[in-house]
């Protein structure tokens, strides 16, 4: 069984890769300035937490093939990861899925893998692949680490470069940095929400495995 979820993650991992490439390739066609473009591509939140997921498939399904049980370092990785995906899906879905983004323009299979088919993808590995480990409630502090800096990232880069990655982040829109503040702090506790299950999920014998 270990060997067939092995197999599953590893193409999954070439399904989000081809979908991060084939979006960026996509775009490049009709950008001007192509290097300040790939600092903005790989500023989304969306591509960051889907290549790190394509990482975590590949490194698991190897983790499949010549171990019984996933490393607890790789555990808690993939728990982090699972938490930014859902956020993602979640995220896209309710507040920017009629919004077009600043990517150059859209590519629609991409779109819908990167924001809907992964993260429901990588939150069913969570659920059903053997071999996971119990997390300590303490991996709440690691998993929230990653979006708390790319937040800092986003708000310090912003007024520098005149650009934010999602339209709730930029403060010149209606009600400036307090409507900001209230997205932000919406998110995060999201993100703790999230967290909270993940590793709820991973403490629940019957998932295990």
């Amino acid at each position: 069984m270990r060997r067939v979820f092995g197999v599953i993650r590893v193409v999954a991992a070439g399904v989000v890769i081809a979908a991060i490439v084939g979006q960026l390739v996509y775009s490049l066609d009709v950008v001007p300035d192509v290097a300040h473009f790939l600092v903005n591509f790989f500023s989304y939140f969306t591509i960051l937490s889907n290549a790190l997921a394509a990482i975590a498939l590949l490194v698991g399904g190897y983790f499949s093939f010549t171990v019984r049980r996933d490393p607890a370092w790789f555990n808690l990785s993939l728990a982090a990861i699972v938490t930014y995906m859902a956020t993602t899906g979640v995220v896209y879905n309710l507040l920017l899925r009629s919004i077009t983004l600043e990517q150059g323009r859209t590519l629609a299979w991409s779109n819908e893998v990167l924001h809907l088919i992964a993260p429901i993808y990588i939150v069913l590995v969570w659920i059903l692949s053997p071999g996971k480990s119990p997390l300590r409630w303490s991996a709440l502090w690691a998993i929230v680490a990653f979006p708390i800096a790319w937040a800092v990232y986003t708000m310090i880069r912003g007024p520098l470069v005149g650009w934010y990655p999602y339209p709730f982040l930029d403060p010149s829109q209606p009600g400036g940095y307090g409507a900001v503040a209230v997205y932000v702090l919406g998110i995060a506790g999201f993100i703790g929400l999230m967290g909270c299950a993940v590793v709820a999920l991973s403490r629940t014998r019957l998932l295990r495995g």
